[in-house]
């Protein structure tokens, strides 16, 4: 579950720049006059050009020119219609925020298809009979397999048309999803091996999609768009339980919720090819020059991991994202035992389950990842003008605060069921400041033609560390807890509420890492800068 509004954004004439089309040297006949110059303005999440106010083609002057310049007798600027030409320039100005609003959506999907399983984890243990720790399988097989892809398509990214990739690994886990929805009873480890492959393709987006943004803005703007990237993953979670606790209620079988996500990613897959450009690589820092990996990736590799502050800020997000994998598939089980030991619901003896516990956790996953990611990103825009190591130092207080409420729902899932939501609010609030943070972190202490690497190696890292084994480790340690007194209700809410504390100490430890990262974080943010700088001489010599 690794994600935003912007009060202010910086966006400059480098922001943007593609390889079909240099805006700055094509000639047009549609020149603005030389009064008009280009001020942010924010719609919301966009971020987006205006003319200014004295331009004569913004309305705000009586007199009109014509397009050579010429002075013009029309009646007001108000009054006169944007020519063709006009709507396009400024519709091509938008392609940018156009195409991260395609991939945000397609990183929604992904998560949707990821959580959905959670979603209606009761009803597959129901459905295949199987334990808290062979349930715990199904996102450690999905999550090796991711990891074990990303590195695979960090290379690819770093050499390779990225768009293409993208959409054949959002079609390729969109027929594999579809597909185990017709797996049957006997075949359990069936369905695990087609989560298998869900993961190989979904690797392809995380490692690439974040890259193809920050080759299109540039500081603010930048920040502001990928937290609205990353605010896909609380978002697509949440509603991966919504749709999987939804669709099975309404249908009577589990099965149907893995049949809407397959559409969803092929419906994305699609734009991606229609809306979403290559842009060059590093071309957001530099207009004309095109960068390109140049180096093995055995050396890429060696000079990432010299980085101290991308090291520790790596191994803060696998512990994020330890909490956040088992959070994220235990947490509506054990409320759902827990409201069985209150007595507010019956145990589940029949498909479907109820999925009330499932609904609730998704729509608080989606408010808390949304309020996540404006405090954060508010947090660390205020705190930057006071100190240079503003985003390690907000990241780990958002961590070590959450770890007191995390611990806190243990405490009154027993007895009032009210005050654990109110904590998981709280602590999941906090937990998600650091999403989008953490990627903006990496993309400037690493050098655009690493990027890809960096991002595969860190999602690598961190799911290694983190929730490749974390909901698979809980489960065991439930069933072990458990097999003690395996017939009591009470005994089987305790046993899971008891392994689950492992989280807090593990999201203490991650508020560690942050901590350490804001040590180093200047002198190589400084350095990549210098890399940067050095390359940009090189290639335009050569």
């Amino acid at each position: 579950m690794y994600i935003s509004a912007e009060l202010r954004i910086n966006y400059t004439e480098t922001d943007i720049s593609y390889p079909e089309t240099d805006i700055t040297s094509t000639p047009t006949p549609f020149p603005n006059p030389p009064s008009c110059s280009p001020r942010p303005l924010s719609f919301g999440n966009m971020c987006v050009e205006k003319e200014t106010s004295d331009c004569p083609l913004s309305g705000s002057s009586d007199e009109i020119r014509s397009l050579n310049g010429a002075p013009s007798s029309s009646a007001s600027a108000a009054d006169t219609p944007f020519s063709p030409a006009e709507k396009f320039r400024a519709l091509y100005r938008l392609r940018p925020h156009i195409a991260a609003g395609v991939l945000s959506f397609g990183y929604v999907v992904n998560y949707m298809d990821r959580f959905t399983v959670a979603g209606v984890l009761a009803d597959i243990q129901r459905h295949f009979g199987v334990s808290d720790s062979k349930s715990g399988l199904l996102p450690t097989v999905f999550i090796c397999s991711f990891m074990v892809a990303t590195p695979i398509f960090g290379f690819l990214g770093d050499r390779f048309n990225r768009k293409f990739i993208l959409s054949c690994g959002i079609f390729f886990w969109s027929a594999v999803t579809l597909i185990s929805s017709f797996i049957t009873k006997p075949n359990f480890w069936l369905f695990l091996i087609s989560r298998g492959l869900v993961g190989f393709g979904e690797a392809s987006y995380s490692t690439i999609a974040p890259t193809i943004i920050a080759d299109m803005f540039t500081k603010d703007t930048r920040t502001c768009m990928l937290s609205f990237f990353y605010f896909a993953i609380p978002l697509g979670s949440g509603l991966g339980y919504v749709l999987g606790s939804c669709v099975t209620q309404a249908s009577g079988d589990w099965h149907w919720a893995l049949r809407v996500t397959p559409a969803m990613g092929f419906a994305a897959g699609t734009l991606i090819i229609l809306l979403v450009p290559e842009p060059k690589r590093g071309a957001a820092e530099q207009q004309l020059v095109q960068l390109r990996a140049s180096t093995s990736w055995t050396k890429d590799m060696k000079a990432v991991v010299k980085i101290p502050s991308f090291v520790f800020s790596t191994l803060a997000s696998a512990s994020v994202s330890f909490a956040t994998g088992v959070l994220g598939v235990w947490i509506p089980l054990y409320l759902f035992r827990a409201e069985v030991v209150q007595k507010n619901i019956e145990p589940c003896t029949a498909e479907p389950c109820s999925g009330r516990d499932s609904l609730i956790f998704g729509a608080i996953t989606c408010v808390t990842g949304f309020l996540g990611l404006i405090v954060g990103v508010a947090a660390t825009r205020w705190y930057r003008t006071k100190s240079s190591r503003a985003d390690p130092l907000v990241c780990a207080f958002g961590m070590l605060s959450s770890s007191i409420f995390i611990s806190l729902i243990f405490v009154f899932a027993r007895f009032n069921i009210v005050g654990a939501y109110m904590c998981i609010f709280i602590g999941e609030t906090l937990l998600f400041l650091n999403w989008a943070i953490t990627a903006d972190i990496l993309m400037y202490v690493v050098i655009p033609t690493r990027r890809s690497t960096a991002v595969a190696l860190q999602s690598f890292t961190s799911h290694l560390l983190g929730d490749a084994g974390s909901p698979y480790l809980i489960g065991v340690i439930s069933d072990v807890i458990r097999h003690s007194k395996p017939d009591l209700d009470l005994w089987e809410f305790l046993s899971l509420g008891y392994a689950l504390m492992l989280c807090p100490f593990i999201i203490v430890l991650g508020g560690t890492f942050f901590l350490a990262t804001a040590h180093f974080i200047v002198q190589d943010r400084n350095r990549a800068h210098q890399q940067l700088e050095e390359m940009k001489l090189v290639s335009v010599k050569v």
